[in-house]
């Protein structure tokens, strides 16, 4: 028996078996339908890509998996060598794991253990400077205690993850929020936050741009940029959580190309959808504040699955897809004509209709608006997957326009039927 996601079992419907995919559709018994969210916005070459195919396979048959505890493999070393070529600024040291929210516990984790490190280096260096008073001092603790987050903040379900997220829809079980504060994405919230919290702040966590889980909320590049300005100020590391947002799918390739944080976190489109991997880089300052003679000092986490030589190889080949075939243009063009179709769009039950880059969000007023409406798509020919207020798509870049229109009219469909 499957224990399915997000699910009360003993109520939820029959999920949609699905037989095969290829390019934007999956394949039921009796229909056709265009994935309009991506496979949970993963899938961004489509479905059943020929060259991700051919990558996978010619992997296996060498190997599919070697631990990276005392070992290492040619997949991996090439992906952080383009990651670290590809990825903007100083982001130049990839620890991988095997999804999203591990990855976010990654970065958290360094960002405590960072300052951590660092206090202990002071520690000591006052010992040998005979100042054993600043030195007890320091051994008590840091004044550094408390992450700032955003207000509907998802970043994962595992525990930390939950901690610095601010989603009670997802976490209603789990409301335990010491030593994290959640704040809007408004410029005075954020000027207040850190003067009144900064010297006691570890880490600034943010999805850039685009918050997904959370209702698709977008919000202004100028809130990241002062966010950086402030994270400077206050010596508070800045973590840009782009699993969901990176590889293009807010319009820009990755948000950290605007901004650059000094620890990047990404996952879903990394392996264009075909296997869960993940990887949490970071820059320089966070490296050297664990590169050490002290072994207390090393960051002790080690996924098995991190770094698998499968989904190494098949992510080089995805960022060459991107690359080569121009994806930036691909989501530009799916951005204007989402931009042209739902133009002048309205309905007393919506509240708004959101656009940016690769993803549009209708935002309506009563969740029981949308009840029915995946069995209407699916009765259309688009699988869609709305959640509380929000109808929501985010399709493959492969799509072609007359298959984005579709997707876009039947979403304005339901609201007319």
């Amino acid at each position: 028996m499957i224990w399915y996601p997000y699910e009360q079992m003993k109520t939820m419907k029959p999920p949609i078996k699905v037989e095969s995919a290829k390019g934007v559709y999956l394949y039921t018994k009796d229909q056709k339908l265009i994935d309009s969210v991506s496979s949970w916005w993963s899938v961004i070459h489509g479905y059943c890509h020929p060259v991700l195919n051919e990558a996978i396979k010619s992997q296996v048959d060498k190997f599919s998996h070697v631990m990276l505890g005392g070992l290492t493999h040619e997949p991996v070393l090439k992906l952080s060598q383009k990651l670290q070529e590809w990825l903007p600024g100083d982001l130049d040291y990839c620890f991988f794991s095997d999804s999203g929210s591990v990855a976010v516990e990654v970065a958290l984790k360094m960002a405590i253990q960072f300052n951590s490190n660092r206090e202990s280096d002071r520690k000591t260096a006052l010992v040998l400077d005979k100042d054993w008073k600043n030195a007890e001092q320091v051994l008590v603790g840091s004044k550094r205690n408390t992450i700032l987050a955003l207000n509907h903040a998802y970043h994962g379900d595992t525990f930390m993850a939950m901690k610095v997220g601010d989603d009670e829809d997802y976490h209603f079980a789990f409301k335990e929020k010491k030593g994290v504060i959640h704040i809007p994405t408004k410029l005075p919230a954020l000027e207040e936050a850190f003067e009144k919290y900064g010297n006691n702040l570890i880490c600034f966590i943010v999805e850039p741009l685009l918050q997904g889980a959370g209702g698709m909320q977008m919000y202004d590049i100028s809130f990241l940029k002062r966010a950086r300005e402030l994270c400077d100020q206050y010596d508070v590391i800045l973590i840009f959580d782009e699993v969901a947002t990176g590889f293009g799918r807010t319009g820009n390739r990755f948000v950290a190309d605007l901004v650059l944080p000094d620890i990047l976190v990404l996952g879903k489109a990394l392996t264009g959808g075909y296997i869960g991997h993940a990887v949490t880089v970071a820059n320089h300052k966070i490296y050297n504040g664990f590169y050490s003679d002290d072994p207390t000092h090393a960051l002790m986490h080690g996924p098995t699955f991190m770094g698998n030589a499968l989904a190494c190889t098949v992510a080089l080949k995805s960022i060459e897809l991107f690359e080569k075939e121009d994806y930036m243009s691909k989501i530009k063009k799916i951005s204007e004509v989402t931009k042209r179709e739902m133009q002048g769009f309205s309905d007393p039950r919506i509240k708004e209709v959101r656009i940016m880059g690769g993803c549009v969000c209708i935002e309506v007023y009563d969740l029981n608006t949308l009840n029915g409406f995946q069995e209407f798509a699916y009765q259309h020919g688009v699988f869609s997957r709305p959640f509380l207020t929000y109808m929501y798509a985010m399709v493959p870049y492969i799509i072609k326009e007359d298959e984005l229109v579709h997707v876009l009219d039947v979403m304005k469909a339901w609201f007319r039927h």
